[in-house]
């Protein structure tokens, strides 16, 4: 594994890629070309902190992302977010390549609107085979919001500048999750296919003790068993089921408490650790947010007196 570069900064990805400096200190628009595609990032690991939001078109291939892969197709969007380890491999020669990248530093966000709610764009936090497939329509209306953006900062910046680029950012941002919902839903049988696959997993956590030995099931447990990050799991089972990933979880952990609570007499702190809690007390109010009693009211009130 090779060494850690870290780049901190606009500038320094001009830099790195040999381009003159950038027109704005805080965000910057890249074209996407041959000589960018083929560009050898060496047996190295990068951490860059900034935000990348890309469209690939006339290249597919895979980079690094975290702790997994992401795999990308032609025309597709692939977004990355500040602290990540980002590994590319020695790349396929292309000819043809196009479209762009977008980076802009957190700063130029905070303390805006988008500032506040960039964390809800969970797409910046899925991991493998989750790029974002547009159609030549929506790859035209995600082209001329970027186009907006660099004309701003590339003209004489005004007091209206920084404003119009956050909010055409934000409004890029909530195009690409009216996308991603149309993915989700038109992928609907392969989605139906994984909430059944997501389902098993977690009865068979239960079955085999598994809470006993690793603990309570975790959204991340779940993801990368089924080969995919957290993020990605919980938004695809919310627009399947209207239900998270952590909502299933919690739903499979408190039907199993009351059969736990009803089949025996054990106190409810070995229901606790037997369900895979190290402190009855989470347990306890956990299951009481869920029902509306605490485990010891819940046996009393339903258990069969003989």
């Amino acid at each position: 594994m090779g060494d850690l570069i870290r780049i901190q900064t606009i500038h320094q990805i001009h830099q790195f890629y040999g381009l003159p400096s950038p027109r704005h200190p805080m965000i910057s628009i890249l074209p996407i070309t041959d000589s960018m595609t083929n560009f050898d990032y060496g047996d190295m690991r990068y951490e860059l902190e900034v935000y990348q939001i890309s469209l690939k078109v006339g290249i597919s291939g895979h980079l690094g992302y975290g702790r997994n892969q992401y795999d990308f197709q032609e025309g597709t969007m692939v977004f990355t977010r500040p602290g990540q380890i980002i590994e590319v491999p020695k790349p396929k020669i292309h000819s043809g390549s196009s479209g762009w990248t977008l980076i802009f530093h957190p700063d130029l966000i905070r303390g805006s609107e988008l500032g506040r709610k960039i964390g809800s764009y969970s797409f910046f936090s899925y991991e493998t085979h989750e790029a974002l497939h547009l159609s030549d329509h929506e790859q035209t209306s995600v082209t001329d919001l970027i186009q907006k953006i660099q004309e701003e900062y590339t003209q004489n910046l005004d007091r209206h500048s920084h404003d119009l680029m956050v909010n055409t950012l934000g409004l890029l941002l909530d195009y690409c999750t009216r996308y991603y919902d149309r993915q989700f839903f038109t992928r609907t049988l392969q989605n139906r296919d994984i909430v059944s696959r997501f389902e098993a997993l977690l009865i068979d956590y239960f079955e085999a003790g598994k809470p006993v030995e690793i603990g309570v099931p975790t959204v991340s447990y779940c993801g990368e068993a089924l080969n995919m990050s957290a993020h990605y799991l919980s938004d695809l089972l919310k627009k399947e089921t209207g239900k998270s990933a952590l909502e299933h979880i919690h739903f499979h952990l408190i039907d199993r408490a009351k059969n736990h609570l009803l089949a025996s007499d054990i106190p409810v702190g070995q229901v606790a650790y037997d369900l895979g809690f190290n402190y009855p007390n989470h347990f306890s109010k956990l299951f009481k947010a869920k029902t509306g009693m605490s485990p010891v009211e819940y046996r009393a009130q339903h258990q069969t007196k003989f």
